[in-house]
């Protein structure tokens, strides 16, 4: 086979975002792989072969926005969904592109596998493995979504792109979470696999407090089993007579926030997030705001999703307002997760240039102001992985 062919020097930051959108958009084909990390053992390290590759970190539903493959591209965490019929796959360490004419393209940017930690490996003392309990994002990052189900998931009112209840009818993980479950896996986490930091999630509750107490609880069980360990939360807006749930959760000794609204476009809030748009931007604006006050500015973040139908400019200027009132807004493309309605309905992602031209511009309102993913403690905009933000200095 020739030598790949190398695209003409572009800057390091525009080579990055273009390989990200791409990756984000497009994904990777392997040649051979199991379907799922929740049924077939993978092996520990992983292996790059010509034009294919196994993926050992892999995460095939969840909650929210994410993708079943965690690698490394150019040093910096990255999610990407595995395609079949992608012309992108790894080899010998580099992302390549099959040309339609038989050649083959490198895009200039190193990728690396992620080993399967060793903690997936044990189980607590009444046998629930600790990969039913915590995911491995990244290279460091844990994460577990601590209420599995959601009062948003009926056909009515479910988010489109969500697929909060898949893993857990699968049997890759359980349906609660308890304080003492999580903290024991946390610790065996940061001394088995050098974990850095914690996500917390949770799927909505009937409670006004959104399910913001339960995340506390864990918060709390988590800090006194790894005081060191930085933990970001997330959850909806509690009711506005409920705002002190954010307070117990800044009590409980968490970090960060994310408070996602997804859309700031009403139109695409109904349209995609029936349940959801009927807590009004209202309500989110003033958690985001109490949010800063208690958690202070770059420490409280929300996703914003390309591929919507929101207007891009519109989409860009929100992500403004949102960075004037110390809000992190993360971009992030739709991604057609299977066991998603919009999945199911044949939607597919943006277009990669549309993602990358979004990603620069709000980078471009992040850098000004100061505020970078990378600075926060913990969270999804610290771990970068499922945004293409941290390539350009976001």
């Amino acid at each position: 086979m020739a030598a790949p062919s190398v695209p003409p020097s572009r800057a390091d930051s525009d080579l990055g975002l273009r390989a990200r959108a791409e990756l984000a958009v497009r994904g990777v084909a392997i040649d051979s792989a199991p379907a799922s990390s929740d049924t077939v053992p993978e092996p520990r390290g992983g292996s790059v072969t010509e034009l294919g590759s196994v993926i050992p970190l892999r995460r095939p539903g969840g909650a929210g926005p994410s993708a079943d493959g965690h690698v490394l591209v150019d040093g910096l965490r990255t999610t990407v969904p595995i395609v079949a019929d992608s012309p992108y796959r790894l080899r010998d360490g580099r992302l390549v592109r099959s040309e339609p004419g038989g050649g083959v393209t490198d895009m200039g940017v190193a990728v690396d596998t992620v080993a399967r930690p060793a903690f997936y490996d044990l189980c607590t003392a009444d046998g629930v493995g600790y990969e039913q309990i915590a995911r491995l994002h990244g290279n460091d990052v844990l994460a577990s979504t601590v209420v599995q189900t959601c009062v948003r998931y009926g056909a009515a009112d479910r988010c489109r792109f969500c697929a909060i209840e898949q893993s857990l009818h699968s049997g890759a993980t359980t349906a609660v979470k308890t304080p003492d479950q999580l903290a024991e896996v946390a610790e065996a986490a940061v001394r088995l696999d050098g974990v850095r930091q914690m996500v917390l999630t949770t799927g909505t509750s009937n409670g006004r407090d959104r399910g913001a107490r339960h995340l506390a609880r864990c918060v709390r069980a988590i800090k006194a089993a790894v005081p060191g360990l930085p933990v970001q939360v997330q959850c909806e807006p509690p009711a506005p007579d409920d705002l002190a749930a954010l307070a117990a959760l800044r009590e409980a000794g968490a970090d960060a926030i994310g408070i996602h609204v997804e859309s700031l476009d009403d139109d695409v809030r109904r349209r995609w997030m029936p349940g959801k748009a009927t807590v009004p931007l209202a309500q989110y604006w003033t958690a985001w705001d109490e949010s800063v006050r208690l958690f202070g500015p770059d420490a409280v973040s929300t996703y914003l999703i390309v591929g919507l139908g929101e207007d891009p400019d519109e989409l860009v200027a929100g992500a403004a307002a949102l960075i004037a009132r110390g809000v992190y807004p993360f971009v992030v493309p739709y991604r057609p997760i299977p066991g998603t309605l919009a999945a199911g309905d044949g939607v597919t992602g943006p277009d990669p240039a549309l993602l990358a031209d979004v990603t620069a511009r709000v980078a471009a309102e992040l850098r000004a102001a100061g505020m970078r993913g990378a600075d926060q403690a913990a969270g999804c905009a610290a771990c970068g992985a499922c945004s293409a933000l941290s390539a350009v200095g976001g």
